[in-house]
C-alpha cells in the first residue's frame, strides 16, 4: 500500500480507501452486517487504513458497522472520513435545502442539506457516538447547502478543530468557486468529488486549482458503481430496487464494453483484474491523493487494496488515454 499526506495537512492516509456507502445498505439492495465488517477487517488487514462513510449512510448504519469493527484496534493506526449536511430524522425542522426523496421499507423520507452551525456539531455528536471514537480524522460536508452560508459552516468546523473533536476538515462536491469563498475563513484539507474513466471534468478545474493550492482530492465512484468492473456486461443482473438500473442509463453502454475490451489485456498482462487496473490508473492521475473503494465482502476488499501491487507504464497510460478519447 502507498499513503499520502492530505493536503497541506498532516494527515496520512492510504491511497485506496475503504469507501462506506454500499455497507449502510440504502440504494444498494441492503447488506449483510457480518459480510460488511468482515470486509472492514480485510481492508485493514491488506494495507488499507482510512475509512470513509457518512451518516446519510444506512441513516446511520454504516458508521455503526465500522465502529464495530475497530473496536478494540489501534485507534492512531486507522483514519476515520466521515461527513456531515445531510438530514434525514426531521431535526432540520424544515431549514435548508430540500435534496430528494429517498427510500426505507417503501417509505419515502425527505433529506435535506443542512449546514448550519447548530446542526453540524449535532451531527458531529452523534457520528462520535456511532463510530465509538473521541474524534473524526477528516469530516467533512457532504453537499453544498445555499441556504447556510459558507462563512458559517467553515467557522464551525474550525470550532470543531480547536476542540479536538476532529482533526482536520474538508468539503465534498464543491466547486472551484466555493473552495475558494471556505478558504477564506478555513483552509480546507481536500474536496471529495466524483471521478472516473468515464467522468474527467474535474481536469478541467479542479486539479489545476488544487495542484496551485495543495489541497487534497478525494475521488469517489472511481469504478462508477461496478460498471468499469465489466461483469455487467456478463449477465449480472441487478435488482429491482437497485439504483444502479437508472445510473447505467447515463452512458453508452456499448463503447463502454468496446473500452473495457481493449484494455483488458493489460490487466490479463499484470495478472490482476479489469478492476484493479481501473482502481490503479485512478491513483496515477495527477492531483488524486486518495481513491475511494467500496466492498461488501472480503474478497472485494482485499482485491481492491492489491490493486497497487502493480504499475502501469507510461506506454500503457498513453494507451490508455488514447481509447478513452474515443468514448
Amino acid at each position: 500500500m502507498e499513503y499520502r499526506k492530505l493536503g497541506n495537512t498532516d494527515l496520512e492516509l492510504s491511497v485506496i480507501t475503504h469507501g462506506a456507502f454500499a455497507i449502510g445498505g440504502n440504494m444498494w439492495s441492503g447488506n449483510e452486517k457480518q459480510d460488511s465488517i468482515n470486509s472492514i477487517h480485510a481492508s485493514l488487514d491488506n494495507g488499507v487504513t482510512s475509512i470513509d462513510t457518512a451518516p446519510f449512510y444506512g441513516f446511520g448504519l454504516s458508521e455503526e458497522m465500522i465502529g464495530e469493527a475497530i473496536k478494540g484496534k489501534d485507534r492512531s493506526k486507522i483514519q476515520l472520513l466521515t461527513k456531515f449536511g445531510l438530514v434525514w430524522d426531521g431535526s432540520n425542522n424544515g431549514k435548508g435545502e430540500f435534496f430528494f426523496d429517498a427510500e426505507e421499507n417503501g417509505k419515502k423520507i425527505p433529506i435535506y442539506k443542512f449546514a448550519s452551525k447548530e446542526n453540524i456539531i449535532k451531527e458531529v455528536e452523534e457520528s462520535l457516538k456511532r463510530l465509538g471514537t473521541d474524534y473524526i480524522d477528516l469530516l467533512q460536508l457532504h453537499w453544498p447547502d445555499a441556504t447556510t452560508p459558507i462563512s458559517e459552516t467553515m467557522e464551525a468546523l474550525e470550532l470543531l478543530i480547536q476542540q479536538g473533536k476532529i482533526r482536520t476538515a474538508g468539503v465534498s462536491n464543491y466547486s472551484v468557486e466555493q473552495m475558494e469563498e471556505a478558504n477564506k475563513t478555513l483552509k480546507l484539507a481536500s474536496n471529495q468529488v466524483p471521478y472516473s474513466m468515464l467522468n474527467r471534468s474535474i481536469e478541467n478545474d479542479l486539479v489545476p486549482y488544487s495542484l496551485e493550492n495543495n489541497s487534497g482530492i478525494i475521488v469517489y465512484s472511481p469504478m462508477e458503481r461496478g460498471l468499469l468492473t465489466g461483469k455487467y456486461f456478463k449477465d449480472n443482473k441487478l435488482k429491482e430496487d437497485d439504483h444502479r438500473n437508472g445510473y447505467f442509463s447515463q452512458f453508452d453502454l456499448n463503447k463502454v464494453k468496446n473500452f473495457l475490451d481493449k484494455i483488458e489485456p493489460i490487466a490479463q498482462e499484470k495478472g490482476a483484474t479489469l478492476s484493479q487496473l481501473v482502481l490503479r490508473w485512478t491513483t496515477l492521475q495527477p492531483a488524486i491523493t486518495v481513491v475511494l473503494a467500496g466492498a461488501r465482502k472480503a474478497q472485494q476488499a482485499i482485491e481492491n487494496a492489491t490493486a497497487m501491487y502493480f504499475d502501469l507504464s507510461q506506454e500503457e497510460l498513453n494507451f490508455i488515454t488514447t481509447e478513452l478519447a474515443q468514448l
